[in-house]
């Protein structure tokens, strides 16, 4: 966006002290700004107006950002910035497996959030890198299947295996890049679409959980390798076949 006179921001969180200050800044600043002391108080506001981006606290009294994070990415696409005191890398890597879009820690200067609105906003109007393939596919590799549609990962004895939307988004980027060297600037814009040098790590601590989930020995991986001094490759073969095909269609190799 050119004119920050046209973006709205929706401000919640439930102290007093940062929220009115920072969001009289933020007004100075040339952006549209809306209050919410809670969670239920955001819900309101959204029933009532739309809003460019969300600057969310996490631990708030009733329902915390987490969960209200989790709501905004299941029901809306606005892109969400954690406000918070929570720095720890834990704290991070499940603001950003829920899909939060930036994570800044209290406290902080205005002027760099400032410029992480606009950053984020920019990334949000590019759009997400495109995915090689179409979600109607029917991903098959070693005797798994992932069907991208209903997001369900089958392992070759049938069970369903649970995953989160990041795990889900960074196997859908291997699954479309087969034997290919992916760094990590690269998963980063595939998976998250963020800025590389705040969540590097976060990459591979998402690797290695879904490791745990499709190799049979995470501590030696067969499908999901690291290459030295470049980021990931997926090794195996993978197929693709058409999402609801006749028994007649063949699948089609990467």
């Amino acid at each position: 966006m050119s004119d920050d006179t046209l973006i709205s921001v929706l401000l919640v969180d439930d102290e007093p002290t940062l929220r009115e200050p920072l969001a009289e800044y933020l007004t100075g600043q040339g952006f549209s700004v809306t209050e919410a002391n809670s969670a239920a108080a955001a819900r309101s506001e959204l029933a009532k107006s739309t809003f460019n981006i969300v600057l969310l606290d996490i631990m708030m009294p009733g329902e915390d950002g987490l969960s209200f994070c989790r709501h905004l990415v299941e029901t809306q696409k606005i892109p969400v910035i954690f406000l918070t005191a929570r720095g720890e890398p834990t704290d991070r890597i499940v603001g950003l497996e829920l899909g939060a879009d930036d994570y800044v820690v209290k406290p902080f200067e205005p002027r760099e959030l400032v410029a992480r609105i606009r950053t984020v906003l920019r990334r949000v109007a590019r759009g997400p890198v495109a995915h090689e393939q179409s979600e109607d596919w029917l991903y098959k590799f070693e005797n798994w299947q992932l069907d991208p549609l209903k997001r369900k990962l089958i392992d070759p004895e049938g069970a369903v295996i649970p995953l989160s939307t990041a795990e889900f988004r960074l196997l859908r980027a291997f699954l479309d890049n087969p034997r290919k060297v992916l760094d990590r600037d690269r998963l980063l814009d595939m998976v998250q679409g963020r800025t590389a040098h705040l969540f590097d790590r976060a990459v591979d601590n998402q690797v290695s959980r879904l490791r745990r989930k499709v190799e049979e020995d995470s501590r030696d991986p067969l499908l999901i390798q690291t290459v030295r001094g470049g980021g990931y490759r997926f090794a195996a073969e993978v197929r693709r076949a058409p999402l609801g095909s006749g028994p007649g269609s063949g699948p089609e190799s990467a």
